[in-house]
């Protein structure tokens, strides 16, 4: 894969010299030119700054002469750095000629691609390569600037990117599908624990960088596809994991590649989310972020609902909701818009609204879309809404999800009172009520782990919650609480199992078999 360029956007190191990545990896890694060097380097303020799009924090902090510090300007910062002193600790001469660098006036060198340092979940040291001044911002950060950034532009990581990656299932697979790879981080990722890659992107700069940050990382290379959504893909390839953030964005046209899909509202993600059931194989999974439209007169879940393909399962969660100025506002500060000309800036802005005026979309919704290949005659759905925080890496928790929801969906009424549960780790009690009152007036039940969920119980699935530690049943824990209580046993198994159901379901409780 050779070198992409246009007139506005800069060429890319080459992708066919994998000798001068495996040299540029060593010595970045050698200088520690990764993401604890950077935080030591640094410092949490200045480097939590880059990921508001702000780098003057990180210019004072790297005015030394340090190799860290020269490369941190070099590939963060965009400053050209003193030819000489870089050939001190870079392979100068190799990466000028395979283009990781480029002469910048007679005694400089200047780099061409943005290279972040990356930590992976087991402590690997990665890189994500980008296009210039796109490691530490949206298109607006990029090298063109603002409004004038090319709809090519290949981004970094972002917090898009990473929540995808955390929320994941990691377990080994054969195949994995990465669709719509961007800088490719999500492919990175898959190389891990699948032992096939396949990566596509609409934008041929975007593979060609994928390539760029999987050697640079030190990963095997994926199959790389040039095409829309699942095209590049033969009509019987078929994989257990396809991970997709999407260009998702609700906008009026296809202006920036990365971000704009190009169909009306919210069209590109219900195609995603559909077409990935018929490449799924049994129990492989599929999972994205995605945003939809809320249409006034139309309940969101029901939208989202109708997207789940048939012979799945799928659990979606919503994590954000913003009003359609808000939306349109985020979205033209991301481009850079904001900073141009203001009456530019009012017409894109007003050319939003009217779209969604004229789709009757009140607001637009954020979040996550798993789905799960399933035999199971009736799959089951699962939509909800979770604006709270969570705790990350979540692809445990996500595998764990549809391993209790295939227990209840195998387990009647009266198995579910023959089973036996425990009640999960770091789950505690909460009484909500009036200081000195003698009862309170609800009891909650808080996880401290996974999706950190609380819930509302009674006395009794309180005290059911709290006796579980695998080694009754739950009709004879029940049993025992209606004695203590003076209630009729048959009434309380008869009403307590959809409170059961609700507890497995959301976590709180785990099968012990």
């Amino acid at each position: 894969m050779g070198g992409v360029s246009n007139a506005t956007t800069p060429s890319l190191p080459s992708a066919d010299r994998p000798e001068v990545a495996a040299l540029l990896r060593e010595a970045l890694l050698a200088a520690s030119f990764t993401a604890d060097g950077l935080l030591d380097l640094l410092g949490a303020p200045a480097y939590a700054a880059l990921a508001r799009s702000e780098t003057v924090p990180a210019l004072r902090a790297t005015r030394g002469d340090t190799p860290l510090e020269t490369l941190v300007r070099l590939f963060l910062l965009q400053q050209p750095a003193p030819h000489a002193r870089v050939a001190e600790f870079l392979p100068v001469h190799a990466c000028v000629e395979s283009g990781w660098l480029a002469p910048a006036g007679p005694d400089e060198v200047a780099a061409t691609v943005d290279v972040r340092p990356y930590g992976g979940p087991d402590g690997e040291d990665w890189f994500i390569v980008s296009d210039l001044g796109c490691a530490v911002g949206g298109a607006g950060g990029s090298a063109n600037g603002g409004r004038q950034a090319d709809a090519a532009v290949v981004l970094g990581v972002g917090g898009a990117s990473t929540t995808l990656a955390g929320i994941t299932v990691r377990k080994p697979v054969a195949a994995a599908l990465d669709l719509g790879t961007g800088s490719g981080i999500q492919a990175l990722h898959a190389a891990q624990h699948a032992t096939r890659v396949t990566a596509t992107d609409l934008n041929p700069r975007a593979l060609h960088i994928t390539a760029l940050t999987l050697a640079l990382s030190g990963a095997p290379a994926a199959d790389l596809r040039e095409g829309s959504l699942f095209e590049p893909l033969r009509d019987d390839e078929t994989y257990d994991l396809i991970v997709s953030n999407p260009p998702f964005v609700i906008s009026p046209g296809a202006r920036l590649t990365y971000r704009d899909g190009g169909m009306g509202g919210d069209d590109l993600c219900r195609s995603v989310v559909q077409g990935a059931g018929e490449r799924l194989n049994e129990g492989g999974f599929a999972q994205f972020l995605a945003n939809w439209q809320h249409v006034e007169g139309e309940d969101w879940q029901d939208r989202i609902r109708s997207w789940v393909p048939r012979g799945c399962d799928a659990w979606i969660v919503q994590r954000e909701v913003q009003d359609v100025t808000q939306y349109a506002e985020l979205w033209l500060r991301d481009a850079g818009d904001h900073r141009g000309d203001q009456a530019d800036y009012q017409a894109r802005y007003d050319a939003w609204l009217d779209e969604f005026e004229a789709r009757k979309v009140k607001a637009v919704g954020f979040g996550w879309i798993t789905l799960r290949r399933t035999a199971a005659a009736e799959p089951v759905v699962t939509v909800e809404e979770w604006p709270h925080p969570v705790e990350q890496p979540l692809g445990d928790t996500v595998l764990a999800h549809f391993a209790r929801l295939d227990h209840l969906r195998t387990h009647d009424d009266a198995a579910l009172l023959a089973g036996r549960f425990r009640l999960a780790a770091e789950v505690v009690q909460e009484q909500v009520g009036l200081p000195g009152a003698e009862d309170p007036e609800h009891v909650v039940l808080r996880q401290h782990r996974g999706m950190r969920r609380a819930t509302k119980v009674d006395t009794v699935g309180a005290g059911f919650a709290g006796v579980c530690d695998g080694s009754l049943s739950a009709g004879r824990i029940l049993d025992a609480i209606a004695q203590l209580v003076g209630e009729d046993p048959v009434s309380l198994r008869d009403r307590t199992p959809a409170q059961i159901r609700l507890l497995v379901e959301q976590g709180f409780l785990e099968p012990a078999e």
